[in-house]
């Protein structure tokens, strides 16, 4: 028997060498392993655990409980919630066009060949994107101080009473005027490049036909940085949604005007940190999360429905 198991074992055939498919798509998951290891230790194990926390209540009697959509549905109808969304919305309606229209001008005026010493005005339009936001904030802070920055000083030289820039009626828009002054070299950096790998052969043409520089930047170079447009809108679209690093500072120096609750984010981490809310802090966060999304995805399809 042992004779008759050997010969079997000879003559079964090698087990066949894994195929080249097989081989590539372990190869493909060797390279994107680490990243989505990282991805998903830093995003979405966070984002489980806030949706987790939302589920839950801290109560003084009970503990934690389960209360599933209950916190989502307290978010719906908080006051608080709602003023500091509207208050980001009037910003993200104001100060997005603004931003992103300087910012086109520019890149414009860089793509056109005739301003003198381009290199450097590109440069010192994208210098205050290097300075961090804490920083900024603190610098544009002290220049709007009554008694102790720029705006107090000319008040003083010219014996004139200019309004307060941190009055709970201009707050916002000095906070835009910060972030604009951030961003703006940001935003024309993404036009310029993409103005920068439009084909010659159209402006080529374009002068051929006898068309001037407006009919060139009407027809030729917006239709072809629409993409770069529509990124640049979305990644505005996020940022004024996430606004917390301006409002936050300023806080110190103008705690009449910015209450705790100002923005979404803000709010958030009020209840977080000094309220002892970790789970209705994260459904804020949440809900605030879906309505980022949603308004971005449909920024993204309404401008791909035109460029198509």
């Amino acid at each position: 028997m042992t004779t008759l198991h050997l010969q079997g074992a000879a003559e079964r055939p090698p087990a066949p060498p894994p195929s080249p498919r097989n081989r590539r798509s372990w190869t493909g998951w060797g390279f994107i392993g680490p990243f989505v290891a990282v991805f998903a230790l830093v995003f979405l194990a966070p984002l489980a655990y806030s949706v987790y926390l939302s589920l839950f209540r801290d109560q003084l009697i009970g503990g934690t409980t389960f209360v599933g959509l209950d916190n989502y549905q307290q978010a719906l109808g908080d006051d608080q919630f709602w003023a500091s969304l509207g208050r980001v919305s009037l910003f993200l309606a104001v100060q997005v066009p603004i931003m992103l229209g300087i910012a086109l001008l520019v890149a414009l005026a860089l793509d056109s060949g005739r301003l003198y010493g381009k290199d450097f005005f590109r440069i010192s339009v994208f210098l205050p994107y290097a300075v961090p936001a804490v920083v900024a904030s603190l610098m544009w802070g002290f220049m709007y101080g009554t008694r102790f920055g720029l705006v107090g000083d000319i008040n003083d030289a010219l014996g004139v009473s200019l309004p307060d820039p941190l009055s709970p009626s201009l707050v916002l828009a000095s906070i835009g005027n910060i972030v604009t002054w951030e961003f703006v070299g940001y935003n024309m950096l993404i036009f310029y490049s993409a103005l920068r790998v439009v084909p010659h052969s159209l402006y080529e043409a374009a002068e051929i036909d006898g068309a001037g520089q407006l009919r060139v930047i009407t027809a030729i170079k917006l239709p072809a940085i629409r993409g770069a447009l529509v990124i640049a809108t979305i990644f505005s679209i996020i940022g004024s949604f996430q606004l917390f690093n301006e409002p936050s500072i300023l806080q110190n120096l103008a705690p009449n005007a910015i209450t705790t609750d100002y923005t979404p984010n803000l709010l958030t981490y009020s209840l977080s940190f000094s309220g002892q809310q970790q789970n209705y802090s994260a459904t804020v966060a949440i809900v605030m999360g879906l309505i980022t999304m949603v308004i971005a995805y449909v920024v993204q399809l309404r401008g791909m429905r035109k460029g198509a």
